[in-house]
């Protein structure tokens, strides 16, 4: 049986100052992404996406909305990893702005593209920003990465 892995991954973005929270991973897909983390065995997608931003943040996430799956295939082992995405504007709580996942700040959201990005994550940014986009779909295996593309 293939493994399957999976994960979730938020845009939070505060409308009032156009700014989007964002994290400097140090411990795996290094470099900046949107916070997120892993799907526990029993745990819903969306419960789990609140949890995780709540550890990795401080801040408590609400009325999410979903913006697309990441699916990346490996075809020499069949393995599957799913990152399901999710942005709201909707968010409480004090920001905890290091943990043991990374530092964690605000950026204007003009800006982003900018910053020393997590590699591929540049060209999933159109999944949350662009309402046009359901699936990023890419292989993967020992020797080669393809492109991912928005579907």
């Amino acid at each position: 049986m293939s493994k399957v892995e999976l994960t979730n991954m938020c845009m939070i973005y505060d409308k009032l100052n156009n700014k989007v929270l964002v994290q400097n991973r140090i411990k795996s897909w290094k470099g900046i992404s949107f916070p997120g983390g892993h799907i526990e065995d029993g745990e819903s997608i969306v419960e789990s996406t609140i949890r995780e931003i709540r550890e990795e943040t401080g801040l408590t996430v609400y009325n999410l909305e979903a913006c697309g799956v990441i699916y990346w295939y490996n075809d020499e082992t069949k393995e599957k990893y799913f990152v399901f995405n999710f942005r709201t504007e909707n968010f409480s709580g004090d920001l905890i702005e290091n943990t043991i996942e990374g530092n964690v700040f605000w950026v204007d959201k003009d800006n982003l593209q900018e910053l020393a990005l997590a590699d591929g994550f540049k060209e999933r940014l159109p999944m949350f920003f662009e309402n046009k986009y359901s699936e990023g779909f890419g292989v993967w295996n020992e020797h080669t990465l393809s492109k991912l593309r928005l579907l």
